[in-house]
C-alpha cells in the first residue's frame, strides 16, 4: 500500500505524535509511506497532483522519526499523489495559513478523482472548519453555547448562566480559554477582546463535571475505535486552578474509564460523521456532554496505547488495507460513505 499523509511540518521535532506513530507504523509494515505539506503540492499540466515529499524510513520509532526526517540522509522526491492508494489529510487548521488548509483540501478532491481514499473526506473536512461543526449535531450532545462578536450578547449569556467559558472559535491547545464567574465579569470585556482580535467568540455554559477533566475517545468509521477488546480512549486531568485539561496548558494523563454515557454520545454523533466522510475522529467529552469534535488531526493513539497496551496504529491501517483491497478487487472507485462500512 502506497501512502501519503499531509502535515504541517515534515519534519516536527515533537516526538510521538499521532501523525508520525500512524506514519513509522506504516513504513515498519511494508507500506510505501511518504510525508508532504500543502506547500509542496502541486497541480500540473497532465492533469496529475504531484509532491515534493519526504520517504518514511522503515525501522524507525515514532519517536526517532522526527530526528530521522531531519537527517542528511532522509530520502525527498517529487511522488505522483494521483498513485497513492490513501491518502491522509492530517494537517491542523489553527497553526497554518488560511490558504494551506484550503489547498489541501482542494488537492485532496483531485486526488479522490483520480481514485486515491482521502481522509479524512475533504468535502467534510470543509464544512468543520471551526468549532461551528459541533453545533451542527443534535443539541442534547452540547453544552448551552453562544459564539458571537458582541460583547453585549456574551455578557447577557454570562448574566444568565452564571458561569460560563469563552474561547475562540478557531483554535487548539486551550490557546486563550477562560471560565468566567461572577467575580470576573468586571474582567470580561479584556478576555473577550483577546479573542475576538482572531475571530468569533465561543461562550458556554461552565460543566461542573470540568473539575474532574475530559476524556478523550477515538471513532473509526463512525462507531468507537476498538482493538483487541480496547477502547481507543485516555483521560486528561487539570492541575491547579487552570480549567483547561490539555496536555499543552499541563494537564495529566490517566486511564479512561468509559462509561454507558460516552459510548451514548459517541452512537449519536456516529450517522453524521459517516455520512461527512470522518475516518479518524476525537471526542472531548466532559461530563454527559462532548465539549469539542477533533477531525483534522486527532492526538493522542499513544497516550491510549499507553495505557491499555494496545498498538492503535494496527487498527487504523488495517482498515485502510481493507478499505485498498476493496476498491482494487470491485475496480472502482467507492465514496468514503461506502468505505466507512468496512
Amino acid at each position: 500500500m502506497r501512502i501519503g499523509i499531509v502535515v504541517n511540518v515534515m519534519d516536527s521535532e515533537v516526538a510521538g505524535q499521532t501523525t508520525y506513530r500512524l506514519a513509522a507504523d506504516a513504513a515498519n509494515h511494508g507500506h510505501d509511506t511518504w510525508l508532504m505539506n500543502a506547500g509542496t503540492l502541486s497541480y500540473e499540466p497532465d492533469d496529475r497532483v504531484r509532491a515534493f515529499a519526504r520517504k518514511v524510513p522503515e525501522s524507525s520509532s515514532s519517536e526517532k522519526l522526527s530526528a530521522a526526517l531531519r537527517s542528511d540522509d532522509a530520502e525527498n522526491a517529487w511522488i505522483t499523489v494521483d498513485d497513492l492508494d490513501v491518502l491522509l489529510l492530517r494537517s491542523n487548521p489553527s497553526v497554518q495559513q488560511p490558504w494551506a488548509q484550503t489547498a489541501s483540501l482542494n488537492f485532496g478532491r483531485i486526488a479522490m478523482r483520480h481514485g486515491v481514499i482521502v481522509l479524512n473526506d475533504p468535502n467534510g473536512l470543509a464544512k468543520a472548519m471551526n468549532k461551528l461543526y459541533l453545533q451542527t449535531f443534535p443539541e442534547r450532545v452540547w453544552p448551552r453555547t453562544l459564539i458571537t462578536r458582541s460583547e453585549s450578547r456574551i455578557a447577557a449569556f454570562a448574566e444568565k448562566e452564571g458561569t460560563i467559558v469563552i474561547k475562540p472559535l478557531q483554535g487548539s491547545g486551550g490557546k486563550n480559554v477562560f471560565i468566567v464567574r461572577s467575580s470576573d465579569k468586571p474582567n470580561m470585556d479584556q478576555m473577550v477582546q483577546a479573542i475576538r482580535r482572531d475571530g468569533y467568540v465561543v461562550a458556554q455554559e461552565y460543566l461542573p463535571a470540568a473539575v474532574e477533566g475530559d476524556t478523550r475517545l477515538f471513532l473509526m468509521n463512525g462507531p468507537p475505535l476498538q482493538h483487541k477488546g480496547k477502547y481507543a480512549a485516555f483521560r486528561r486531568i487539570r492541575t491547579g486552578d487552570d480549567m483547561r485539561s490539555n496536555i499543552h496548558a499541563g494537564g495529566k494523563l490517566r486511564r479512561a474509564e468509559l462509561d454507558d454515557t460516552m459510548l451514548r454520545l459517541a452512537e449519536i454523533v456516529r450517522p453524521k460523521l459517516v455520512q461527512d466522510g470522518m475516518f479518524l475522529v476525537g471526542l472531548d467529552i466532559v461530563g454527559e456532554k462532548i465539549m469539542e469534535i477533533n477531525i483534522f488531526s486527532p492526538g493522542g493513539l499513544g497516550s491510549a496505547q499507553k495505557f491499555e497496551k494496545v498498538n492503535f496504529s494496527e487498527a487504523v491501517l488495517l482498515s485502510l488495507v481493507r478499505k485498498v483491497s476493496y476498491m482494487k478487487f470491485y475496480r472502482r472507485n467507492f465514496s468514503n460513505v461506502e468505505l466507512a462500512t468496512l
